[in-house]
């Protein structure tokens, strides 16, 4: 879309500059020009009444809908380990595949990994493309984004879909540039309006207060990247049959980026997203050293440690615990919030954990309305005595 001002019709009225509430038009010399702000809205077209500013739309690129078929999931991998997102997406993907009545395939991209494609298959899909190169070893987003877009090209999927994952945060979105078609990022629910065959995507948006519900009518693939946790892991089926596809892609890229190595986190702390159970800490710890009580009572249970992103501002604890919209998505058997009010960015990032126990001296706290159980009262008096009965229980 595009907007002009016929500037022959233009009187310098600041009508326009009335309706725009971006602050996008400057009138000069009695004449009224667009600058950076705008954002298309058409507020100003309303306005004038000389009928001086007009938005025009580009064409729409035809597209052949028959071309496009089949639901496609990228199943991240490393060091030749599956992500636990690639079975999440996989059973998303299998609900989706099944309700347009077309194939679901995986594609798997790396070194050494023909193993993984059963499993892939055992977890529902119905056919696994497979690149496996030693270019591929290294996760660089420039060689990965190079060979999905030659698949992708090659056999045309209608929709496609991979994880919100740092890894899938930086390569999705140079796949969909290349093939000039949208992306919905950190989807929370995926469906299908049959009747037109889009993808409908859905994402918080306006910081978590409203969710918006995306299509992506006029281009192919339709493409989203779902939050890791947000949903549910397809069931292992061992007897499940399907097709193993080996690609040979001609001639793909060399990154700009050479790996030099790679340090793992150097940790004895449960991972944040594949815990079980997670004991959180908020604002109502009140400083960092109170982190102890949290940590005391994760230990015993074999828990892993989150926070709210207000105790993570605060510098308390690091990023790598903040858990909600900002931080990491979770959804553990059981989750403690000790001192976590509920603001509904945090309640976005583990709201879907099977059991929820809140800790606050606050009555009206909205963690109140997605916890199973509720303690009201000052943590600091709660916290050692449940981490007491808790040592009793495990025998010291």
């Amino acid at each position: 879309m595009s907007i002009k001002i016929d500037l022959s019709k233009c009187t310098g009225c600041k009508l326009c500059v009335k309706a725009c509430i971006y602050s996008a038009i400057d009138v000069v010399e009695k004449k009224a020009y667009i600058n950076n702000n705008c954002t298309l809205c058409g507020a100003c077209v309303s306005a004038c009444k000389y009928e001086a500013i007009s938005i025009s739309k580009k064409k729409k690129t035809a597209f052949d809908e028959g071309d496009y078929e089949g639901v496609w999931v990228f199943a991240e991998q490393k060091q030749g380990k599956l992500a636990g997102v690639a079975s999440e997406l996989l059973g998303e993907g299998r609900r989706l595949a099944d309700e347009l009545g077309v194939k679901l395939s995986a594609i798997l991209l790396g070194e050494k990994i023909n193993g993984l494609g059963k499993e892939l298959i055992f977890y529902g899909a119905d056919k696994v493309y497979i690149v496996d190169s030693p270019i591929l070893k290294d996760r660089l987003d420039e060689t990965h984004a190079d060979v999905l877009v030659q698949l992708i090209r090659e056999h045309k999927p209608e929709i496609f879909l991979a994880g919100a994952t740092s890894f899938g945060r930086s390569l999705i979105p140079r796949v969909a540039a290349t093939l000039e078609t949208g992306l919905t990022a950190d989807c929370t629910g995926l469906a299908i309006d049959k009747e037109n065959k889009f993808l409908l995507q859905t994402r918080p948006a306006f910081g978590g207060n409203i969710m918006a519900t995306i299509i992506c009518p006029n281009k192919r693939p339709q493409m989203a990247t779902v939050r890791p946790k947000v949903m549910k892991r397809a069931q292992r089926d061992d007897t499940r049959s399907g097709e193993i596809i080996e690609e040979t892609i001609l001639n793909p890229i060399s990154s700009r980026v050479k790996l030099l190595g790679f340090i793992e986190e150097l940790s004895d702390k449960v991972n944040l997203e594949e815990a079980e159970i997670i004991v959180a800490g908020g604002r109502g710890l009140g400083k960092a050293d109170n982190f102890k009580l949290i940590h005391e009572m994760a230990s015993i249970l074999g828990a892993a440690v989150g926070a709210s992103r207000a105790a993570v501002d605060a510098e308390w604890i690091s990023y790598a615990h903040q858990v909600g919209q900002t931080g990491k998505t979770v959804c553990p058997k059981l989750y403690i919030a000790c001192g976590i009010s509920g603001a509904v960015q945090h309640l976005a990032g583990m709201q879907t954990s099977d059991y929820i126990v809140a800790i606050n001296k606050d009555p009206d706290a909205p963690i109140f309305d997605v916890a199973n159980y509720g303690i009201v009262g000052d943590l600091f008096e709660i916290i050692p005595v449940i981490t007491t009965k808790l040592k009793e229980i495990n025998g010291g």
